[in-house]
């Protein structure tokens, strides 16, 4: 039978809203877990939230494999993200034809932005530049959205709101994310794909935002429930096993009902927690209920919002008369379908990144013989959120389909030995079953395993007869395993040194391995490291001086280097250092001295700090891990036949001390990143190389002052001299001097791709919004265009600029300030934000001075101080006799002193500091706090006039 809700005619609202009348309580919540039943009354199927789709369908078997989200990124091509989103919803659409239980709500895409690259989950996200990632992001998802006017292909799902780039104590840390931080490099990346209105969720993180946990964070309802056209329109669902954090891990709520019942109120509509079993959580949003804690009308909205997220897709469709159901022409084979496996081609040659040409050794001609070594010379690897490539295509065997069979050789770079076990003077080898025993007399095949080093002292042994590497089951090592995989990774080791011999340490268990002196097996049991087996190395092969005697025995050679996903840098782990292992570049120095002019190709997560290796090769190319026609994709942009059109989505650093710490998201006042930072910058935002380069002649601009709301448009002739075409990426960014909220440094505001052909000229148009140019002024509570002097910067990197054009931007400018708010300062130093009343609840931020023996300081900018007598202030200190001082900037521009008084101890006050000010209509103030004082509202009070 029909039921009313199913009539497709009827507006989606009217019925969703039919369909929560027929559900009864206990139906309701049960809606609320990620694995909600079916109700077969009402014809409704059970439903699960989230099938993960970062660049292909993941975790549900066969499935196109596109390069990972950064390498997405690295071609600054929406339509190309459309079109692999489009391609992506369509194989989960064909997944879900022959398993019911997929999910058509996708977790995807990141929009974290990139803002340190040692984050283990560099790879997901797209861009440093919050806009830019808001662009690239919004075509992905609009892709796995669909076309279809009413009925979504699939909905996606933005991750993690907020603040998330550092995995260690993820779940515990704090980040800080002052107002303007907020508003001008957090905010815009979920904003703009929720405004365009191509997602229909949002995952929240595992940390903490100015102390308060992100699943009861107020930011939701203040921010991102605020810009969909409609309260329904977004579903917010937890990360897994974070609702049970708040209790286990932050210690934030004393049980799981309180919790639960705070995300709820917060936001939080659907909770992954506790795998597939739903009982913990929907026994603590009973006991809430029961308590007071939670009111079913709040169970109902979050209700109402998951099942909009539902209807969305067809789900409570009945075919209509005359019209055709969407989406019927999806099928299984669809999964790997050869559209798909070209567009993935296509995706990995647009992300290659030419990083340096310094030889001009490329493009490489397609003769002679071809040298690929290294570890990632003919292997494509896949990440944790990689489906399972339905082929795949490394470099050296695309490389062998264009040389033949016999002009490509592969040296893969590791160490073949064998391992004598010192106590029973017996070789390791592998049984038949795969089993690693202590039992061989001699070193022969079966004894004998290639180690390859992916982090500095993490190393890989693959069994040379088998192929197998070698893994940790239940304890147990083996050969058994084809790749490196898994949650917590099992095939990776440290050899640790010493007096002539080595003991192994199992990564993923942190255990030493031991030889059972009855059998020879091998386990990873010990605890110390006094108790692990010892071992004497032999080796058999050096990988370095077998891939120098294969680069010296031909004509071209490529070093392939890189990252596994799963080994040094990845989630639950960030990376250490930007610098290429040290194997990995000693590699490529071997390489070298025999091949002075090979190609180095980095394949890798993130970004490297090269140091001296690169005045040691020819030329330099990067590329993300980038899915299964990797090989096919690179070999196309090595050889020529594709053009080098990637840029890089993030600066790449010359060292570890530039970054920005993963805590403290202040990178205004830290002056990090591109938007602020200038120093130690390898290779910047949006640089890339082609294989000819084109003059930018002509830059011009249609105005040369505008308004906020208005464009201006800026045109560029580029000229191609040489014999090849170019892809040329023009990009504008924006930099001002003397405004009165300080600009960035850099600021991406357009950007254009543009094909040069041959001796030819071609003109590339850019519109930019004057709306681009907007910061956070704190003061004010209000984001908005500055009037001033701007500068547009014109060229092709965020440092390579070509041409300068002068921008009026015309307006009122700002009256005098009157802080509110200590939260609201233009730069501090020492201050830590904690939520006044402990929770993150209504009381709001404040601040809180957090260097011991030191404080804290805080600057506000640009007061009213005509007339000013005095500074009010809510704050607290820690101890009887703290006290608060005021400073003012002098003329020279040193702080010299304005006032002082004395802070309550323990306990919220109002305190008055009576301050003397220069007679001026403006002035800057400095707050000084003593450690441990927290401090909120400000107010400026004005002398009394007769």
């Amino acid at each position: 039978m029909t039921l009313p809700f199913r009539d497709t005619r009827l507006p989606l609202r009217e019925r969703v809203d039919d369909l929560l009348d027929r559900l009864d309580p206990g139906e309701r919540l049960a809606m609320l877990h990620q694995h909600a039943p079916a109700v077969p009354r009402l014809g409704l199927a059970a439903f699960r939230t989230g099938t993960e789709a970062a660049h292909g369908v993941a975790w549900l078997g066969p499935a196109t494999v596109f390069p990972q989200t950064v390498g997405l990124a690295a071609t600054w091509d929406a339509d190309l993200l459309r079109r692999v989103g489009r391609a992506v919803g369509r194989e989960v659409r064909a997944k879900k034809l022959t398993d019911p239980d997929v999910s058509l709500n996708v977790w995807a895409p990141v929009v974290n932005p990139l803002r340190n690259p040692l984050w283990g989950r560099n790879e997901e996200g797209f861009s440093e530049d919050p806009h830019l990632t808001a662009e690239l992001a919004t075509a992905y998802a609009a892709g796995l959205r669909g076309e279809h006017p009413r009925v979504w292909q699939t909905v996606p799902t933005l991750k993690h709101f907020l603040a998330y780039d550092g995995e260690p104590w993820r779940a515990t840390a704090s980040v800080q994310v002052r107002e303007r931080v907020l508003h001008e490099l957090e905010l815009p990346a979920f904003r703009g794909p929720v405004e365009a209105g191509v997602v229909g969720a949002a995952m929240l993180a595992y940390n903490l935002v100015g102390g308060v946990p992100a699943h009861v964070s107020p930011l939701v309802r203040e921010h991102l429930r605020t810009w969909t056209a409609h309260p329904d329109d977004l579903a917010v669902v937890t990360d897994a096993g974070a609702p049970g954090n708040l209790v286990r891990l932050e210690r934030w709520a004393g049980d799981l009902a309180t919790a639960d019942a705070a995300a709820v109120r917060a936001g939080v509509d659907s909770f992954t927690d506790d795998g597939e079993d739903p009982g913990p959580t929907l026994g603590a949003l009973r006991t809430a209920l029961e308590r007071g804690q939670l009111a079913q009308a709040d169970v109902d909205v979050a209700v109402r919002r998951l099942l909009t997220l539902r209807a969305r897709t067809g789900e409570f469709d009945d075919d209509v008369p005359g019209e055709e159901r969407p989406y019927a022409d999806v099928r299984p084979q669809d999964v790997g379908r050869a559209e798909h496996v070209a567009l993935a081609r296509e995706a990995a040659a647009a992300g290659v990144v030419l990083l340096r040409d310094r030889d001009r050794v490329l493009p490489l001609p397609a003769t002679g013989t071809v040298a690929v070594v290294g570890p990632l010379a003919e292997v494509v690897l896949t990440d944790w959120y990689s489906g399972t490539p339905t082929a795949a295509t490394g470099l050296a065997a695309a490389l062998r389909e264009r040389f033949g069979e016999g002009a490509v050789e592969v040296a893969d770079g590791s160490d073949r030995v064998s391992l004598r076990h010192t106590a029973s003077d017996r070789f390791v080898e592998a049984a038949a079953d795969g089993a690693l025993l202590a039992t061989a007399g001699r070193a022969g095949d079966e004894a004998r395993f290639d180690v390859t080093e992916w982090a500095d002292g993490v190393v890989t042994l693959r069994h040379a007869a088998s192929g197998r590497l070698v893994t940790n089951a239940d304890g147990v090592l083996a050969a058994g395993a084809e790749r490196v995989g898994g949650w917590v990774v099992q095939e990776t080791f440290r050899l640790e040194v010493g007096g002539g011999t080595c003991a192994l340490r199992h990564e993923g268990t942190g255990r030493w391995v031991v030889v059972d002196p009855t059998t020879g097996a091998l386990s990873a049991e010990a605890v110390d490291r006094s108790a692990a087996a010892r071992f004497v190395v032999r080796t058999h092969r050096s990988g370095a001086a077998a891939a120098a005697e294969a680069a010296g025995r031909a004509d071209h050679v490529v070093v392939v280097v890189g990252n596994d996903p799963h080994v040094g840098g990845r989630e639950t782990q960030d990376r250490a250092s930007l610098a290429l292992p040290h194997a990995s570049a000693e590699l490529v120095r071997a390489v070298r001295e025999e091949a002075p002019g090979c190609v180095l190709v980095l394949l890798s997560s993130y970004p490297y700090a090269l140091g001296g290796l690169l005045d040691e090769v020819g030329a330099v190319a990067w590329s993300s891990h980038a899915g299964q026609e990797l090989g096919n994709g690179l070999a196309d942009v090595l050889l020529g036949d594709v053009e080098p059109s990637g840029r890089l989505p993030q600066t790449w650093f010359r060292e570890d001390a530039v970054l920005p710490d993963p805590v403290d998201h202040d990178d205004v006042t830290r002056g990090a990143g591109y938007a602020w930072g200038e120093r130690g910058v390898l290779f910047p935002l949006g640089h890339g190389l082609g294989y000819g380069s084109v003059e930018h002649r002509d830059v011009r601009a249609d105005r040369s002052a505008a308004r906020a709301g208005e464009e201006v448009e800026v045109s560029v002739e580029l000229v191609n001299g040489g014999e090849r075409a170019v892809v040329e990426l023009v990009q504008v960014y924006a930099t001002a001097q003397g405004l009165a909220v300080p600009f960035p440094r850099r600021r991406l505001l357009a950007h254009r791709r543009v094909r040069v052909e041959p001796r030819s000229r071609a003109t590339a148009v850019l519109t930019v919004p004057v709306d681009r140019l907007a910061v956070r002024d704190v003061a004010r509570e209000e984001t908005r265009v500055l009037p001033g002097a701007y500068h547009l910067l014109v060229g092709s990197s965020a440092e390579d600029v070509r041409a300068e054009l002068a921008l009026t931007v015309e307006g009122d400018p700002l009256p005098p300030r009157e802080p509110v708010r200590a939260a609201a300062f233009d730069a501090a130093e020492g201050v830590e934000l904690v939520p006044r009343d402990g929770s993150g609840g209504p009381g709001g931020t404040a601040v809180r001075a957090a260097v011991p023996g030191w404080g804290a300081r805080l600057e506000f900018t640009g007061c009213a101080a005509a007339g000013v007598a005095a500074l009010r202030c809510c704050a607290r200190g820690e101890r009887t006799g703290d006290e608060v001082a005021v400073q003012v900037r002098g003329t020279s521009g040193a702080w010299l002193p304005a006032g002082r008084a004395a802070l309550p101890a323990g306990s919220w006050g109002e305190v008055e500091v009576p301050l003397r000010l220069p007679a001026a209509e403006r002035a800057d103030l400095r707050v000084v706090l003593p450690a441990g004082a927290v401090l909120d509202e400000l107010e400026l009070v004005r002398r009394a006039t007769r």
